[in-house]
């Protein structure tokens, strides 16, 4: 079997989104001939923002995994703000106060590229030894924390290594990426780091076209044969559940953060309308993760706190079990830079679960093509309001006739991780051009 060296920082026991598709990509590359071996920080080292310890099943017994020590500032942080999760973009932090101002500050001017950054000399000292060790020639490093990617740097100025970075977020064009407050000469590094990681790596891997465009105008030396996109998506061996919502309740589930700048109001609205008018009808507005206060003090607001259940973040398989026993699915896409190109990782898995989608997002976004491709639901505008109760009116009668708004197709099937593992196995044996 091929070796591979992957560098990841978020590797279970981490929860998360980050850490479903370096995993699924490990789970799954043994069967095309690849021999993973990763490195990742160790756990009661590591800033995690979240822990699923049922995810250490899923690692194959004949991957090794070394666990490095690392130096980071996240320990103090979280001390003196109480907190037992380390926030990634914010979404978790609500309204920022002076403290948190500053932390942001402090952390966009003296950790470039992330807080996370302390962790790469211990990565690369242990990387070296594997490499020379196990005669390894093909790197892979995940980001964020694009740290991660400073490791793969070193490596390739260092050995005549194949070097394989895969972005699922953007670098400095992150939404996000203002709020760190960065002087010029912090932000001047961050890009030239951003720029040499493009610049240098063998092949470029991400998770949209649009990321894909947006990486390409990072230099005039990047080819863009050698970025290659690999979307998120699900695990079939996850969705084995029988897939049917339970009760006579009209179930609408949203997995993940709803934090305050993805706007999901109309959806909000029109669902309010729609419980006043279906008054036989029992419905629930169902959260499982987090939201921001202000979202949650408008559904009071409004009069459908009776129809809210917010359940705190839940192991992965537990989430699965929620999507399963949905009438229908909630999908945001937030309003920010770059928007378009965002594809939401749970998007994936709502279509594994063949459950109806709402989307509320930019109508020619990625996201919307891929619901509109599977033929597993509808986007509409902010500005569509009308067009979305309508929508909503229809699946509720449908829903009275048959209790079931099922997917039937299985047009979704080609984002299973077992083929996005041969699409990575395919770019690494330099099967794909």
């Amino acid at each position: 079997m091929k070796k591979l060296l992957v560098i990841t920082y978020y590797w279970p026991p981490s929860g998360g989104v980050g850490v479903q598709r370096i995993l699924k990509f490990v789970k799954y590359l043994p069967q095309f001939g690849i021999l993973p071996y990763v490195i990742t920080v160790r756990e009661d080292k590591a800033s995690y923002p979240s822990l699923d310890r049922t995810l250490i099943k899923e690692i194959p017994d004949i991957v090794k995994v070394y666990r490095t020590d690392t130096t980071e500032p996240f320990g103090i942080y979280s001390k003196l703000l109480g907190k037992k999760s380390i926030p990634t973009g914010f979404s978790n932090e609500g309204n920022p106060g002076n403290f948190q101002k500053f932390s942001r500050f402090i952390r966009g001017n003296l950790f470039i590229p992330d807080a996370r950054k302390g962790w790469v000399r211990h990565a690369f000292e242990k990387a070296k030894e594997l490499i020379e060790k196990e005669n390894i020639d093909t790197v892979l490093t995940t980001s964020p924390p694009h740290s991660s990617q400073l490791i793969g740097l070193k490596l390739k100025k260092e050995y005549r290594i194949n070097w394989i970075a895969d972005l699922r977020d953007p670098w400095t064009d992150i939404h996000y990426y203002n709020e760190f407050r960065h002087m010029g000469y912090a932000k001047n590094l961050d890009l030239n780091y951003e720029r040499s990681v493009f610049e240098n790596a063998d092949k470029i891997i991400t998770v949209s076209n649009s990321f894909k465009e947006l990486f390409v105008k990072k230099s005039d030396k990047i080819d863009p044969s050698k970025i290659f996109v690999i979307t998120n998506g699900f695990d079939s061996e996850d969705f084995t559940g029988t897939g049917e919502s339970s009760g006579n309740e009209f179930i609408i589930t949203v997995t993940g953060t709803m934090p305050e700048n993805y706007n999901p109001y109309a959806f909000i609205d029109s669902l309010k309308e729609i419980t006043d008018e279906y008054k036989d009808v029992s419905f629930k507005l169902r959260i499982v993760g987090s939201a921001a206060s202000s979202v949650t003090d408008y559904i009071s607001k409004i009069g459908l706190d009776k129809n809210f259940e917010l359940i705190q973040t839940v192991t992965h398989d537990k989430a699965v079990e929620y999507l399963l026993k949905s009438t229908i699915l909630f999908l945001v896409i937030p309003q920010f830079k770059n928007e378009k190109g965002l594809i939401p990782a749970k998007l994936f898995e709502y279509l594994a679960a063949r459950k109806t989608i709402v989307c509320l997002g930019p109508l020619d976004c990625e996201a919307a093509a891929i619901i509109d491709e599977c033929n597993a639901g509808k986007t509409f505008d902010r500005n569509m309001k009308t067009r979305l109760t309508d929508y909503l009116r229809q699946l509720v009668n449908q829903w009275k006739v048959s209790k079931n708004l099922d997917v039937k197709n299985n047009l979704f099937e080609k984002h299973s991780r077992y083929n996005q593992a041969k699409e990575l196995a395919g770019i690494i044996l330099n099967r794909v051009s």
